[in-house]
């Protein structure tokens, strides 16, 4: 099949480290198995526990993962603190989950100090987060530097915007070095999360009396109508946010391809994917088959979590703290 013989591909390209007290150095399956053996279990556990408790989280981490890997390469920027990061962009003001990437790092550091990147437990904790809710198991590279830039500057640049056109997305994914079909199948992590009225409300308005008015034609009215009852106009709570998946919202599946195809995708980027033709015949193929969904996400996931990353002492470092860079 044809996403076999892209991840055999993908997979040539990766040094296999499974050999206790291997020493590769580039980002490797296998990269802690000498020095830190339990890490990726220990971050898989890390998640499970945080989304035992509050079943956003999972969401919440591929969400980071996508922004950090599309403004510096995945190289854990977006968790640095301080005025002038990424962190503290407005275009990140809504982005959650740093705590459990904290989380996870303390833990490691009190079993392996020094060891295992930030970068690597995000990685790992967006893999992980879309396992725990029923999707694919992906094996990924580890072996990744923490980036010492972090600037709010490169923010918007770099980020899908909800109201972003194909062609605007298109242009992006491309110079991260993602194709069309990786368009489609990563904009199905959407099956999962929830947003803020903010990044769709614009699609629709509701006049004094009530009456409401679609404003983008590509959404149906009915759930505009609906999304009108959870985001009130005269709302000022900004903490206010939508299932991004109206059916199964806590559940990785191909239920994101089917309501986009029925104009009930909750942004205008979603309802891109079907209004044209480059893409349409994607986003049907998934909503009649989760394994076909899920064999492309295997192989386009892994692709997202190799963006841009830096290896060795001259591009990065491995944090003591993920939020702050070494002294």
């Amino acid at each position: 099949m044809d996403y076999v013989y892209k991840l055999l591909m993908l997979m040539s390209s990766i040094t296999l480290c499974l050999l206790p007290f291997s020493s590769c150095s580039a980002p490797s399956v296998g990269f802690y198995a000498g020095s830190c053996p339990a890490a990726e279990i220990m971050v898989k556990n890390t998640v499970r526990s945080a989304s035992d408790l509050d079943p956003t989280i999972p969401g919440k981490l591929l969400r980071l993962l996508f922004h950090d890997c599309f403004i510096e390469g995945c190289d854990a920027s977006i968790l640095l603190q301080g005025n002038g990061t990424e962190r503290s962009d407005p275009g990140n003001a809504s982005v959650e989950g740093f705590a459990v990437i904290d989380s996870a790092k303390r833990l490691l550091e009190i079993f392996c100090p020094g060891t295992v990147s930030c970068a690597d437990i995000l990685a790992l904790a967006a893999r992980d987060a879309v396992q725990y809710t029923g999707g694919p198991s992906v094996q990924i590279p580890t072996g990744r530097r923490d980036g010492r830039i972090s600037a709010a500057a490169n923010v918007r640049p770099n980020i899908i915007d909800t109201s972003f056109t194909l062609d605007e997305m298109a242009k992006l994914f491309s110079i991260k070095g993602l194709s069309m079909d990786d368009l489609v199948t990563l904009s199905g992590g959407h099956t999962i999360g929830r947003s803020h009225c903010s990044s769709f409300n614009n699609r629709f308005k509701v006049d004094l009396s009530g009456n409401v008015t679609v404003i983008d034609s590509s959404l149906d009215r009915q759930y505009a109508v609906q999304l009108t009852k959870m985001c009130p106009a005269c709302a000022r709570d900004d903490s206010i946010t939508v299932n991004n998946d109206p059916g199964t919202p806590f559940q990785f599946d191909n239920q994101y391809y089917r309501i986009v195809l029925e104009h009930k995708g909750l942004f205008q980027a979603d309802s891109a994917l079907v209004n044209d033709d480059r893409t349409r015949s994607k986003v049907i193929e998934f909503a009649n088959s989760e394994d076909g969904f899920f064999e492309n996400w295997a192989v386009s996931f892994l692709k997202l979590s190799m963006i841009g990353v830096k290896t060795g002492d001259d591009e990065g470092e491995i944090r003591q703290s993920c939020s702050m860079p070494n002294k």
